[in-house]
């Protein structure tokens, strides 16, 4: 991943949720790093003087350093695969529109959420959410 934010912040400076967006949008929209992973990673290579930091209002938005260009040409081979494999992950995506499935589960994902950290959530509750959720990917698995 410290690679892949550094070859991004090359093309363009960028700030932390800038490349999380990119990051996503490069995979199709299948993977989108944590911001718990993306901004220590971030500030490691800022200490690293890989990037420079630079206020941008209440942000940062991060610039790459000579150091950075150079550990990006001796690790040329690794970041173009990494490259590589962030792309291939949105042609997994291809062949379907995944949209409805994305929104479908993180409506699932609230409502479990939602659900589950109400007052008065007893152990019955909990198996009863467990039954459904067994049983819709039961039913998708016959699918």
């Amino acid at each position: 991943m410290r690679l892949v934010l550094l070859k991004l912040v090359e093309e363009a400076p960028r700030h932390g949720y800038e490349l999380i967006k990119e990051i996503e949008a490069r995979s199709g929209g299948v993977y989108a790093p944590s911001p718990g992973m993306v901004y220590p990673i971030l500030t490691l290579i800022a200490d690293q003087d890989l990037v420079d930091e630079q206020a941008d209002g209440s942000r940062k938005r991060f610039a790459i350093t000579d150091a950075g260009r150079a550990l990006l040409t001796e690790e040329a081979a690794t970041v173009t695969e990494a490259m590589a494999r962030l792309e291939a992950l949105a042609k997994l995506r291809e062949p379907t529109d995944a949209a409805p499935i994305r929104r479908a589960m993180r409506n699932l994902h609230s409502a479990v959420h939602d659900r589950l950290s109400a007052d008065g959530v007893d152990r019955e509750v909990q198996l009863q959410v467990s039954a459904i959720l067994d049983e819709a990917a039961q039913r998708i698995e016959r699918l």
